[in-house]
């Protein structure tokens, strides 16, 4: 069965299911970005069935067992459609504009709880330890990625003096030529993946710079590549990504790093009171 058939299968045999089949093809179709990488005994808890049902489903659907049809799962996500295909096939004419605001809302809700769950808290508390330690830090991010990238360059940068996105990417190679084992780079990458994004990474990786994704799944292209990775869904209904859930990540680690260096970074906006007050740069 080709990878892309597999949802369209299950929907096609919903009939001939049982009533707690029905409930796993639903749960998977509703989750197709997180579900392909649960156990056996997590998908049965979140589709409020038994593992053993789990199982039978994978036999209903003549694969040869759970792990067989986790792997096609898996091999779905790596074909990701175009622009214009997802354009098509997620927008209706006449769709109504307060349809509309409800609809993405509660993607995000959705996208948000997931990245929750998935969270590997080890691997952020890592991610925060390495940033503080790091003597710099690169932030690598292309096209849409960057506008999470931005905000995370300003408030580390503004906190820790010692962080700078890489704009151009035509200029990638003299900013990351001198970089050492010291140093940190933070990739963004989303589907659809950048390639210059996975060849920096793999240049510092060889360069022995420790590096943290922050990507939407296990599959992206970036994840073999990160040191410390950090998974955030970004799926609606829609051709452009969600980034709440990316931008929420990077809100914790900001907030997360300026109370771990509470008494530097207490000093450090002093400063910048008195900076901001002498030039007059907000508005009373």
């Amino acid at each position: 069965m080709a990878p892309n058939d597999i949802y369209d299968e299950m929907i096609a045999r919903r009939q001939d299911m049982s009533k707690s089949q029905r409930k796993i093809a639903n749960y998977l179709i509703s989750n197709q970005e997180t579900a392909p990488f649960l156990t056996a005994s997590k998908l049965a808890k979140n589709a409020e069935v038994g593992e053993a049902t789990v199982v039978r489903f994978a036999f209903f659907l003549n694969y040869e067992g759970y792990p067989d049809l986790q792997r096609h799962m898996q091999e779905a996500l790596q074909r990701k459609w175009t622009s214009a295909e997802v354009f098509a096939r997620t927008t209706e004419r006449g769709d109504k504009p307060e349809d509309t605001v409800s609809e993405v809302l509660s993607d995000d809700l959705n996208n948000l709880q997931q990245t929750l769950q998935q969270m590997d808290k080890k691997d952020f508390q890592g991610a925060v330890e390495d940033i503080i330690a790091a003597e710099r830090i690169y932030i690598i991010a292309y096209r849409s990625a960057t506008s999470v990238a931005l905000f995370l360059e300003f408030y580390l940068d503004l906190v820790l003096q010692n962080t700078e996105m890489v704009r151009s990417a035509d200029g990638v190679s003299e900013h990351i030529l001198d970089i050492e084992e010291n140093d940190l780079v933070i990739a963004f990458g989303f589907s659809r993946y950048t390639k210059r994004t996975v060849e920096v990474l793999k240049y510092v990786k060889q360069k022995g710079a420790k590096t943290l994704v922050i990507t939407d799944h296990m599959l992206s292209p970036l994840t073999p590549y990160g040191d410390r990775k950090l998974l955030a869904v970004t799926e609606i209904n829609s051709f452009i990504d969600s980034f709440a859930a990316p931008q929420s990540i990077v809100s914790a680690l900001i907030t997360a790093i300026t109370r771990s260096e509470h008494e530097k970074v207490e000093k450090r906006l002093e400063q910048l009171e008195h900076l901001w007050e002498a030039f007059d740069v907000f508005q009373e």
